[in-house]
């Protein structure tokens, strides 16, 4: 259990952590974006479509939830079990730990270019303003749906949680697969 405040602006800052981390991306060439160790890495855009897509589910269910929310704000937010397991397991960690990814947000061989970066850009703006809306309805009582399952519902600071540390999770991976990134040097055609 921890103060609502203190959740939300937790969040906040790593959201604006991970925004400054994508804006720095904008200035690099896009090969060195579209680099891939091997056919079953993702490259950084990859990361980051990954995220857009589930930004696309989430960030409007987020908005929905709040807009119609009836609770009004508590103090305290309590983590949900499930909720809880659902956000650990998304933090970031020196070695991470792979997870399967449904088809439909595997980005794998998507064409991709620099517009992946603006969109995922504006999530995080949206996400942030969000996280402003959220202080003024109760984060516990309130509940979200998921991507995986309509019957299932975490907590709106839950929800909150799972989708921004995912979110640092595949900015650290989008680091390290650039991290990688030897530009071929003198390479000979065939």
């Amino acid at each position: 259990m921890q103060l609502q405040s203190d959740l939300l602006q937790d969040l906040k800052q790593r959201t604006e952590k991970v925004l400054t981390a994508a804006e720095v991306l904008l200035d690099l060439p896009l090969d060195e974006l579209n680099y891939k160790p091997d056919p079953d890495t993702w490259s950084a855009l990859e990361c980051l479509e990954h995220l857009n897509r589930y930004g696309d589910f989430y960030l409007p269910e987020i908005s929905h939830r709040i807009q119609s929310g009836s609770e009004k704000k508590n103090d305290l937010f309590r983590s949900g079990w499930l909720g809880n397991y659902f956000a650990k397991s998304m933090l970031p960690k020196e070695k991470l730990n792979k997870m399967k990814t449904f088809k439909s947000m595997n980005p794998n061989g998507s064409r991709l270019d620099k517009s992946t970066i603006d969109t995922f850009i504006d999530q995080q703006h949206q996400m942030l303003r969000l996280l402003t809306k959220a202080d003024a309805v109760s984060i516990t009582h309130t509940k979200t749906s998921i991507s995986i399952s309509k019957w299932i519902k975490l907590r709106l600071g839950d929800t909150f949680r799972v989708v921004i540390y995912h979110n640092q999770r595949h900015i650290v991976q989008a680091q390290k697969v650039l991290t990688t990134h030897k530009p071929a040097e003198n390479a000979i055609l065939p």
